[in-house]
């Protein structure tokens, strides 16, 4: 994979695809994964943990669709106490067990880490902050405080786009296509950070994970699924929850956000003015989270 060419890259940054003397010096990539476990579960699927700081409280991270622990990780700098971050089922060194899969299953693989490590509090991301919403469902008094970070889905399917965009990555991960890859993943970063040292640090970051680890096809079906089917069932969830959205974000519509805060009784709605909230507002959302999830009231 030396040979890869897309995109151009910026001016004094990598001419080539993969680690050498001309990877890029600046920029701010995903954070790297260090060691990580995968441990047993009650129900039988196997995943990747990793497990940082100490003390209570615990809390849990549970990442997007094709992401993983990296992508979540900087959603917990200055949160105190143990924090967990996992891989679904499908992700990473996690087991891929036959399909289809649902939200169900997936909130079985957040409660599975969830009881593992005694975390009361919990933060999903896009898909998580879905299977962390069906959960609640299911046991509305497991978690203290929630925050539901850019849901993408909460009582309707995906648009089509969505489904198709997730299609094309599945695909060109399993073939190896590099290039193929690299299109889909390059539309996550904003436009005004793209071809810059940061952007091409991050896409490279993504694609040797994704190429590194695979994405199960099961993936695809989950695109197509609702979460909360009824969303009167969160009435019930007893947790202080802080959901976060970003204008422009078509991936996470607003309007997603606003029914999930709406339909929980404790919900603090946050919208960001643009997209791109870990590259635009970094600073300003660890801050948020944090100070959210340590506030002793």
């Amino acid at each position: 994979m030396r040979d890869f060419r897309w995109p151009p890259p910026p001016d004094g940054g990598p001419r080539t695809y993969g680690p050498g003397p001309s990877a890029p010096r600046t920029g701010r990539p995903a954070l790297p994964e260090p060691e990580t476990e995968v441990v047993a579960t009650p129900h039988g699927v196997r995943l990747e943990r990793l497990i940082t700081g100490s003390g209570e409280p615990g809390t849990v991270f549970a990442h997007g669709l094709a992401h993983g622990i990296a992508t979540t990780r900087p959603l917990g700098s200055g949160v105190a106490g143990r924090k967990i971050f996992f891989q679904f089922r499908g992700h990473g060194r996690s087991d891929a067990p036959a399909g289809p899969w649902s939200y169900p299953d997936l909130a079985r693989d957040l409660r599975a880490v969830a009881d593992l490590s005694g975390a009361r509090r919990a933060v999903g991301m896009s898909l998580g902050a879905g299977a962390l919403g069906r959960l609640l469902v299911e046991s509305p008094e497991r978690f203290d405080r929630v925050v539901f970070f850019l849901p993408a889905v909460f009582d309707t399917i995906r648009p089509a786009s969505t489904r198709h965009r997730l299609a094309e990555l599945v695909t060109a991960v399993t073939e190896g296509d590099v290039s193929g890859v690299a299109e889909v993943i390059a539309a996550e970063t904003p436009v005004q950070v793209r071809n810059t040292p940061a952007a091409w640090a991050y896409l490279r970051t993504r694609i040797d994970q994704l190429l590194r680890d695979g994405l199960a096809a099961e993936l695809v079906d989950l695109a197509g699924a609702v979460p909360i089917p009824k969303p009167a069932a969160l009435r019930a969830v007893t947790a202080r929850a802080l959901v976060i959205a970003a204008q422009g974000d078509d991936l996470h519509p607003v309007e997603v956000a606003e029914r999930l805060a709406a339909a929980l009784p404790d919900a603090t709605l946050h919208v960001y003015d643009r997209p791109g909230v870990l590259w635009n507002h970094r600073t300003d959302l660890r801050q948020r989270v944090s100070g959210f999830l340590n506030d002793p009231d």
